[in-house]
């Protein structure tokens, strides 16, 4: 089973964590599961860019984002080549290391 090693975010896992992840599930669904409360302002349909993360290892095992992720990963805070939405980012199987930005577009938080 690959793992998805977050690192370090203030706000959501500040030691940072390792979750083990079944393939074929999104990073944002994995990430939730184990208690890391990554924004999903739009609920999950790739509408916002509250939960983007940058992969930094594993990135090439993802599948490749869409025309409507890519159109939306281009309003995101922090943009990197690396940048996926968590939503749409299903896990394969390798393990992936991945970075929650510090900021979001998002004005306003659910859980603040």
């Amino acid at each position: 089973m690959p793992q998805i090693i977050f690192l370090p975010n203030d706000d959501l896992c500040p030691e940072g964590q390792v979750i083990d992840a079944e393939p074929g599930v999104t990073v944002c669904d994995a990430a939730i599961a184990h208690g890391i409360e990554i924004e999903h302002a739009c609920e999950k349909s790739c509408a916002c860019t509250t939960c983007h993360v940058v992969v930094r290892e594993g990135f090439d095992s993802l599948d490749e984002a869409d025309e409507l992720e890519e159109d939306m990963l281009d309003k995101a805070w922090g943009l990197e080549p690396e940048s996926r939405l968590s939503c749409q980012a299903v896990v394969g199987e390798e393990d992936l290391v991945v970075e929650i930005p510090k900021y979001t577009i998002n004005q306003v938080s659910e859980n603040h």
